[in-house]
């Protein structure tokens, strides 16, 4: 098994360019029913996860926004306080795997660090229990 054949690709995930709004952000984790998603910077690469809380955090500690300005503040100016590591394409499953123990999902990039997807836990936890055998 490689990670490709676990790779959810970039096109079906939902994810937040860093210089999209909040509120962009907000409508974005609302619709797709996700409590954290991926950001991608400008060229494409993988810049973080943004999660409900740290919108929250934000909302919490700057005087005067509201859901009346949440179009002022962009996705890169808010702290993130999850540190959800990437894994190369070409890495060992071994690495993946370490990540997924302590992430929902994995991002992945290419060997350009470019996002190209993520490996969800569900799916390789789904993998492991349907291949057990007694």
């Amino acid at each position: 098994m490689e990670i490709s054949d676990f790779l959810f690709p970039k096109d079906k995930v939902a994810y937040i360019h860093s210089s999209s709004t909040m509120q962009e952000a907000m409508d974005k984790l609302e619709q797709s029913q996700y409590s954290a998603i991926p950001v991608i910077d400008e060229e494409g690469k993988y810049a973080g996860t943004l999660a409900e809380g740290d919108l929250l955090w934000k909302m919490k500690n700057t005087p005067g926004l509201s859901f009346q300005n949440l179009d002022t503040v962009k996705v890169h100016e808010i702290k993130r306080r999850i540190k959800n590591e990437c894994v190369s394409i070409h890495a060992h499953l071994e690495d993946m795997l370490e990540l997924a123990a302590d992430q929902n999902f994995v991002p992945v990039v290419d060997e350009n660090e470019i996002f190209i997807g993520i490996i969800r836990r569900k799916v390789i936890i789904e993998y492991y229990t349907s291949n057990i055998s007694d």
